[in-house]
């Protein structure tokens, strides 16, 4: 467990599923939030949802597609410059659209790619960079148990994306070993949200807040990689790494 206790804490995507529950867990332990997410309307409901909480905390909404990337950068910084610092960004905005390569839907595909992947990029520069500024801060990327290996079907792309995203997060964990900033990345197995109410049956399947209190106690260790719930995901990572095909495409 991390000694400093991360006061001022970014999440992106907040405005549903596990960007929301992590928001509602952080006001419980009275930590400030600065939310973005699209939803304007939905940022302004969990906002009057979080003081109620805890009315001691500072929360601060703004409107972000993180697409537009650009936006990330002003964003981030207004943040900064109202907070006065940032001490963790949990870059969580994401999507989950897609379907078996070569079946018509490359545009939906591509907008995965993006999202989950060049727009995490610009939220880790922007995050970096006030860290840098500031010589402090813990960047926390939320990846996926499906980072472990490949997947089929609306998963091909979105596994595709979360390998991308443990792979830089473990680049720039490097490029910072030296200093004061940590960088996390955390490796949800799979927890019910929006991004999946559709998914019949997946295995291991838990509740929206029974994943974000393990993503939360993950997140507060400060260490490199987790995968959560520990239970089974921290063992079945490593089966996942030697399984054969035959037995992921059973569970996808």
């Amino acid at each position: 467990m991390s000694s400093t206790i991360r006061q001022n804490i970014l999440i992106t995507g907040a405005s549903s599923g596990l960007g929301k529950g992590m928001a509602i867990l952080f006001a419980k332990m009275g930590r400030n939030l600065a939310l973005c997410a699209r939803r304007v309307e939905r940022l302004e409901e969990l906002k009057s949802e979080l003081e109620q909480i805890n009315p001691n905390i500072t929360v601060l909404i703004k409107s972000l597609d993180v697409n537009d990337h650009e936006a990330v950068f002003t964003v981030f910084n207004e943040f900064k410059q109202e907070l006065g610092s940032l001490d963790r960004v949990i870059v969580n905005a994401g999507m989950g659209k897609g379907a078996s390569i070569g079946t018509g839907y490359f545009k939906a595909n591509k907008e995965t790619a993006i999202t989950n992947f060049v727009s995490a990029i610009a939220q880790c520069e922007a995050a970096v960079e006030i860290f840098r500024a500031q010589n402090s801060g813990h960047l926390v990327t939320i990846s996926s148990i499906s980072a472990v290996r490949g997947f089929r079907r609306a998963l091909t792309v979105y596994a595709a994306t979360k390998a991308a995203i443990t792979s830089l997060s473990e680049g720039i964990r490097i490029d910072l070993m030296r200093t004061p900033i940590k960088v996390s990345t955390v490796h949800p197995g799979f927890i019910r949200s929006e991004i999946n109410e559709k998914v019949e049956k997946v295995p291991f399947m838990v509740d929206t807040e029974t994943g974000c209190k393990a993503i939360i106690k993950a997140i507060e260790k400060e260490g490199g990689n987790s995968y959560v719930p520990s239970w089974p995901w921290a063992i079945l990572n490593r089966v996942m790494r030697i399984a054969p095909l035959s037995w992921l495409a059973k569970m996808s």
